[in-house]
């Protein structure tokens, strides 16, 4: 699903109504993530706000998967859902500052510029305990996660995963990059 080039973060018609199809599809296929949600609201809402249809497009363009998780604050939030991190947002280092500090081998983009150009931010820690509760993800892979500054200015970022039935958060230098390590994304509307 490729996005509209100009400027305005707008989908076309014909992408609107296939991603709002795959959402859908989603949504009823996962219902025991958002227990007492109808559908229609929520793309209600979403036709409403066609940035926030497009950074959803740029989500599941990527590997994503976009599952609404809940309401906070009277907004539905949408988490990345799929099993493992979304392929299309793999082997990245943590940030722009990772990204310039290493010499050679340079990895392609860095999670937080990735996240920010597709208008999403990062999954928390908290917020990553609580999609793991939802099912089980990041078997095989790892995810970047929002790293808490103190850490961020000891050149250190954390990342998710689940192992041997448990879940557990990690660390690695910021600059480091592997090809089964993306990350996941949240997104109110």
């Amino acid at each position: 699903m490729k996005t509209n080039a100009s400027a305005k973060k707008e989908l076309f018609s014909k992408q609107r109504d296939e991603l709002l199809a795959a959402l859908k599809a989603q949504f009823e296929k996962n219902l025991g993530r958002h227990p007492g949600l109808v559908w229609v609201k929520v793309q209600a809402r979403l036709e409403a706000n066609p940035e926030k249809l497009w950074s959803l497009n740029e989500m599941e363009s990527t590997g994503g998967e976009p599952d609404v998780v809940g309401v906070k604050s009277g907004e539905f939030v949408f988490f990345d859902c799929s099993a493992q991190s979304p392929k299309g947002r793999v082997s990245f280092c943590y940030d722009h500052e990772a990204l310039d500090s290493r010499k050679e081998h340079k990895p392609k983009n860095c999670v937080m510029d990735m996240a920010a150009a597709m208008g999403i931010e990062l999954l928390t820690e908290e917020e990553y305990f609580a999609l793991q509760k939802l099912g089980e993800f990041d078997t095989k892979t790892s995810s970047w996660i929002a790293t808490p500054t103190d850490i961020r200015k000891l050149g250190g970022a954390l990342y998710g995963d689940r192992r041997y039935g448990r879940v557990f958060v990690g660390h690695n230098g910021a600059q480091s990059y592997y090809a089964a390590r993306g990350f996941r994304g949240s997104l109110r509307v």
